[in-house]
């Protein structure tokens, strides 16, 4: 039973279809331990202002994150791990891998001490709408949260070797066990330390994430040693890595700068309204984990060969496979996020200390937010689709200037909501939230998907010219799949209103039952309009799920080369 426990556990994984389903499976865990986490919190704090300062001591520790630890991130090690290995030369592979290992090491250090040292000027920056209290509570949790990008970063390290490998089970574990880390802080750490407890939880979880890969490592036999000789031996090779990583770490710094911007912006907005952007946005990234990284990551190993041996083609078909997925998937849940929106918020986070009126705000949030899903999906996927063939250049580009067109868009419409009755009206109306104070926060989710879907549309048209892209095939899929949808939100909407007759909303099981049964509804007319609209991708799942995705055939078959 163990033997064959492990068989699975450190099984390559051959073909995209079948590593996305395992990375999906495993995802969807993920994003099932993180929804319990996020009840936990809020039953335990509702959206106040302990979860203000919880969500606000993130931001410098994940700054650091992007900005160094993307340099070892699996996006950018990957294509320089499997050149070399491809070629015969593991030692060398070894040899760079240690010098990257050392460096990250001596950067991370130095970088997580100077936070410690520079938090009490940075707090009031960080949240300026704070008052000194919650900003001495903001500089000790975000001190304690500095250890995480390095536990984090030196996982994403390793799992650059697990990835490379193909590896995926493992790798695919880590945000497991990250969540179980977060989940057993808050049930044993917060009695006892209090706000404190929640952030060692944080720290808990980044030691599993990073525990769980070195059990296969170790089988592997291709571990990273500290050598400070051995990035002198490959400073041209490093040198070469951060010529490439730059254009991407400023990318993912610039997304930060995002959310830290906006999250400035709404400590102005009262107290809970942090709170209430991060379960919105918190609930937003289930598609996006289950569908558009699962996808991303399990092609992006696949795009990188195929670019390296001149497979332009097949480079191509496997950006257009992942899209038409990607787009299935992605449009659908948007709209049932749209139509069930305040059933998954009720269901999901509405317990203790978390009232209806935070209830409904987070679901008007959750809803503006999803317009973006598909936009955010695909977004992951064209990035990698640029890394994998070295280009970060244009990448950045976008991503500035979609960065650039949220924080103007949210100062924009925060204007424009204050002074303009009628848009506001229209809108709050429109989200069933005209009768709730501080509604203001719902322009931050708005220019959030806004910037996002200008970022898709311009890589969009730039991947199309820049690769010989041919979009008319995925233009046809994605209208099958929008109208499919609409017509499923719209059953999905009126089986709503009729089951409010017959079912009391006043309890967590009713609530359960009137969005579980309109949700599947609406699916199932989703499926039957796709169905007679004979969808490729519709008839690719439904081969798909004829075998066990671990034994699976490829869908694509030049896959079977890897």
């Amino acid at each position: 039973m163990v033997k064959r426990l492990w068989y699975f556990f450190d099984k390559e994984i051959g073909s995209l279809n079948e590593a996305a389903l395992l990375l999906a499976v495993s995802m969807f865990l993920a994003q099932i331990l993180a929804l319990v986490r996020d009840r936990l919190l809020a039953a335990t704090y509702g959206a106040g202002t302990s979860l203000d300062i919880y969500y606000s001591a993130f931001r410098l520790p994940d700054l650091l994150y992007v900005t160094i630890a993307s340099f070892v991130s699996v996006a950018v090690l990957i294509p320089f791990i499997i050149e070399r290995l491809e070629k015969g030369e593991e030692i060398a592979a070894r040899n760079f891998l240690s010098a990257v290992f050392s460096l990250f090491v001596i950067v991370m250090v130095v970088s997580c001490l100077a936070g410690f040292i520079l938090m009490p000027w940075l707090a009031p920056r960080l949240a300026p709408g704070f008052d000194q209290t919650a900003q001495n509570q903001l500089i000790q949790l975000a001190r304690i949260l500095l250890l995480s990008p390095l536990l984090l970063g030196l996982s994403n390290l390793l799992g650059s070797i697990t990835q490379a490998y193909r590896k995926f089970f493992v790798y695919s574990l880590s945000p497991i066990f990250y969540n179980i880390g977060i989940i057993a802080g808050i049930i044993f750490f917060v009695p006892w330390l209090g706000l404190s407890g929640l952030v060692w939880g944080v720290i808990l979880g980044a030691l599993l994430h990073l525990g769980v890969q070195l059990p296969t490592l170790w089988s592997i036999g291709f571990w990273p040693r500290w050598s400070i000789i051995e990035i002198k031996s490959n400073l041209k090779l490093i040198g070469r890595l951060i010529a490439i990583s730059w254009p991407r770490t400023i990318t993912l710094s610039a997304s930060q700068l995002v959310i830290m911007a906006l999250l400035a912006i709404a400590s102005y907005f009262g107290r809970g309204a942090i709170s209430v952007f991060n379960f919105a946005i918190n609930l937003q990234s289930v598609p996006l984990s289950i569908v558009g990284i699962s996808y991303s990551v399990a092609a992006f190993p696949i795009l990188s060969k195929f670019y390296s041996r001149g497979h332009l083609d097949k480079f191509i078909e496997q950006i257009s496979s992942a899209t038409r997925q990607i787009i299935f998937w992605s449009i659908p849940v948007t709209v049932m996020f749209i139509v069930l929106r305040a059933q998954i918020v009720r269901v999901i986070l509405g317990s203790g200390y978390f009232d209806w009126t935070a209830t409904r705000l987070t679901a008007a949030c959750l809803a503006l937010f999803a317009l973006s899903v598909f936009a955010q999906n695909l977004i992951f996927l064209l990035v990698r689709g640029y890394y994998a063939s070295g280009k970060t250049t244009k990448p950045l580009i976008i991503n500035l200037l979609s960065s650039f067109l949220i924080i103007v868009s949210a100062l924009v419409l925060g204007q424009i909501f204050a002074t303009n009755q009628t848009l506001k009206l229209l809108l709050v109306n429109l989200l069933r939230v005209g009768d709730l104070p501080d509604t203001a926060i719902l322009m931050l989710p708005l220019a959030y998907s806004l910037g996002m879907i200008f970022n898709c549309l311009v890589l969009i048209v730039f991947f199309a010219r820049d690769y010989h892209w041919r979009l008319r095939p995925i233009l046809i899929s994605a209208n099958q799949v929008f109208w499919a949808s609409v017509i499923g939100g719209l059953a999905a909407y009126y089986l709503l209103n009729i089951l409010s007759f017959y079912l009391s909303l006043e309890t967590l099981a009713s609530i359960f039952v009137q969005g579980f049964i309109a949700g599947i509804a609406g699916l199932t007319v989703n499926l039957l309009v796709l169905k007679l609209f004979n969808n490729q991708e519709l008839a690719e799942l439904i081969k798909a799920l004829k075998h066990k995705f671990w034994k699976a055939e490829p869908l694509i078959p030049e896959q079977l080369e890897l």
